[in-house]
């Protein structure tokens, strides 16, 4: 058995696009849109060798926003330097919901309140300001 991917329903492939590629820096692996049944799927990867992807679906004609519920958990990425890579992502309008106070893990949500859990590559980092004082925001 293999691991595909994780399926996420989004209500702007736009906004989400640009938070999962702009932000995080994920790459789409391919893009297809279904016009027969009015849907769009985008895969996204990190680039890497491990190919394990994210699917995008975007229903068309869904205009409410999909009900939210914490039971779905979180994707969670190893980052190479997690003060840089929130510093980064706050700088572009991102709320750091848990901050990396810890030096090792933040999290963060994406325009559909998907939880995603930063991880610091290795060993924590030493504990740094802003982040040892700041305060979490929202749920992750």
């Amino acid at each position: 058995m293999k691991y595909l991917h994780t399926m996420i329903r989004v209500q702007n492939l736009e906004k989400a696009l640009h938070f999962f590629v702009d932000i995080l820096g994920l790459k789409v692996s391919r893009k297809k849109e279904y016009p027969d049944g009015k849907f769009t799927l985008v895969f996204l990867t990190t680039g890497e060798e491990d190919l394990s992807e994210i699917e995008l679906t975007y229903n068309w004609d869904q205009s409410e926003p999909y009900s939210i519920g914490r039971n779905f958990g979180h994707l969670a990425y190893e980052v190479d330097n997690i003060y840089d890579l929130c510093e980064k992502i706050q700088s572009m309008g991102v709320v750091i919901n848990r901050p990396p106070r810890d030096g090792r893990m933040a999290f963060v949500r994406s325009p559909d309140s998907i939880s995603i859990e930063l991880l610091q590559k290795g060993n924590p980092l030493p504990p740094k300001e802003p982040w040892v004082s700041m305060p979490n925001s929202g749920e992750w």
